[in-house]
């Protein structure tokens, strides 16, 4: 074989093996981004499933003043 097929096969292979090494590195990366995304969901859904009941009861609210009834009055 000559020299220069010999240094594009060197540099194919170096290649190849740099690609496959940031490929590896964004799929460890995508499982960790899908641990903390599990985590942040698990610690904000407490949080906005309050949030929903505030706002539904609020929402019941000023339809019944929209309705015609004062705030306080039953």
């Amino acid at each position: 074989m000559s020299t220069v097929v010999i240094v594009w096969l060197i540099i194919a292979l170096v290649t190849t093996a740099m690609v496959i090494a940031v490929l590896v590195g964004l799929v460890r990366h995508l499982f960790v981004l899908g641990r903390a995304v599990g985590r942040f969901s698990d610690e904000v859904a407490p949080l906005a499933q309050s949030i929903s009941t505030e706002a539904a009861r609020a929402s019941g609210r000023t339809q019944g003043w929209s309705a015609g009834r004062r705030p306080g009055a039953r």
